[in-house]
């Protein structure tokens, strides 16, 4: 980016200004050895200056604004599970045929600490999902998904979202679904080619969707505790999860 006819004026003006003042004080105590001793000294110390400006300073400023724009999107990730996330949740894991399976990984508690979500994690990732589109009911989740429409393309929109990758993936991959079952007519006469086809999408949206929930509700333990009380009580796996404090 080129700098302004402003900024190039201010720039000379300030070195104009650093000579006359120089000049000044050879004249007025005639020691100019002693004024250039100063001057390189100065100048000597102009790398680290550079040095703690542009690396530690600006690595400070950038964890700090990293940290600012996670909270942020942390934000946009909570308006995604409270709007469509946890009822997708419970719309796709009718297809899940090894759901009692999946579901005991992930009934968190209020008790759950750093080490339960770690090791419900590490399970997940090796974790074989069963998906097959025939278990379940492809309309419900059309019509869902098609009403969420403006709200989904409106998250894509945000900028933000190039910060968090996963989060990203999870959108498209909902986003996609949403068009595969958009171009169908009636999701209720599909061929058998066409129903493993949409199992596959399915699988992708509900792994990336789990994923990316169990990490969510380790941020609202750590930060948020009120809400992830609330979260906690509405757990789409837990089969009697109520907003109702008991």
């Amino acid at each position: 980016m080129k700098p302004s006819r402003w900024q190039i004026i201010f720039g000379i003006s300030l070195i104009g200004l650093s000579a006359f003042i120089y000049i000044l004080q050879i004249q007025i105590f005639k020691a100019p050895r002693d004024t250039f001793f100063y001057l390189l000294q100065d100048l000597a110390f102009v790398p680290i200056s550079v040095l703690m400006v542009t690396v530690i300073i600006d690595q400070v400023l950038r964890i700090r604004e990293k940290r600012a724009l996670l909270k942020k999107m942390n934000m946009v990730i909570g308006a995604f599970f409270s709007d469509v996330g946890a009822e997708l949740i419970r719309l796709l894991s009718s297809f899940d045929t090894h759901y009692e399976r999946t579901r005991e990984m992930l009934v968190v508690t209020m008790e759950w600490s750093g080490s339960e979500f770690s090791s419900a994690a590490k399970s997940l990732q090796g974790y074989e999902y069963a998906i097959d589109s025939r278990n379940g009911d492809l309309s419900e989740v059309k019509d869902f998904l098609i009403g969420k429409r403006v709200f989904l393309l409106g998250l894509l929109e945000n900028p933000n979202l190039l910060e968090h990758e996963t989060f990203t993936d999870l959108l498209w991959a909902v986003f996609h679904f949403a068009e595969e079952l958009n171009h169908r007519k009636d999701t209720k006469q599909l061929p058998a080619s066409d129903l493993n086809h949409l199992s596959g999408d399915i699988r992708r949206a509900y792994v990336l969707l789990i994923s990316e929930w169990l990490s969510y509700m380790k941020h609202l333990k750590n930060d948020y505790p009120y809400l992830f009380s609330l979260a906690v009580r509405t757990n789409p796996f837990d089969p009697e999860a109520s907003a109702e404090v008991k």
